[in-house]
């Protein structure tokens, strides 16, 4: 018998110059079945794209009004929880002794005049603790108010006040000149 001989198979290396992307490329086979599949995908994105994008707005729009809607609801319970307090006397009872110090007949009601706070004006600035006078003379402007309104021959609704109309001490009035009336010794015209 004859003996057989095994050979050695040893890897052929390809050479360096076809492993690049052109050898990639050239490998490539397309058949008519996969320029096919390739055409369908393509077609299948542009018909369905501005579907999707429409689905995605109109997705987005529904999340926005359902949180719309449940901000509303949120906003109608805290309403009727509202009115629901206002139907219940014992709030009613409440705000009306807080807000303007109603107080049952019997009950004494003490109201804190100097709590000690520095009191502030409508834009939050401390209010002056001094004592300000005024240069008015209210004992002769209450005289003289009760006085004109007693001598005037005026009706009710006509009476003016004479400290508002005459001038103050300091200050002088324009003299203006009286009417002429004529001399009581003169011919009158009408004759």
């Amino acid at each position: 018998m004859k003996s057989r001989q095994r050979t050695r198979r040893v890897p052929v290396a390809l050479p360096t110059s076809d492993i690049g992307p052109a050898a990639w490329l050239r490998s490539i086979r397309l058949s008519g079945f996969t320029i096919a599949v390739l055409t369908l995908v393509i077609l299948t994105v542009v018909v369905l794209a501005p579907s999707l994008r429409i689905l995605v707005e109109q997705r987005q729009e529904i999340a926005a009004l359902t949180a719309e809607v449940e901000r509303q609801q949120a906003e109608v319970d805290d309403l009727e929880a509202e009115r629901a307090r206002w139907d219940d006397p014992s709030y009613l009872q409440s705000l009306a002794r807080e807000r303007l110090d109603y107080v049952y007949p019997g009950e004494l009601s003490f109201l804190v005049i100097d709590d000690g706070s520095t009191p502030t004006d409508a834009e939050g600035l401390p209010i002056s603790d001094d004592i300000q006078t005024t240069d008015v003379d209210w004992v002769s402007s209450l005289f003289s108010s009760v006085l004109t309104a007693a001598l005037t021959d005026a009706p009710a609704g006509e009476i003016v006040s004479p400290s508002l109309d005459t001038p103050a001490p300091d200050e002088q009035a324009p003299e203006v000149p009286a009417p002429e009336q004529p001399a009581p010794d003169a011919p009158s015209e009408e004759g």
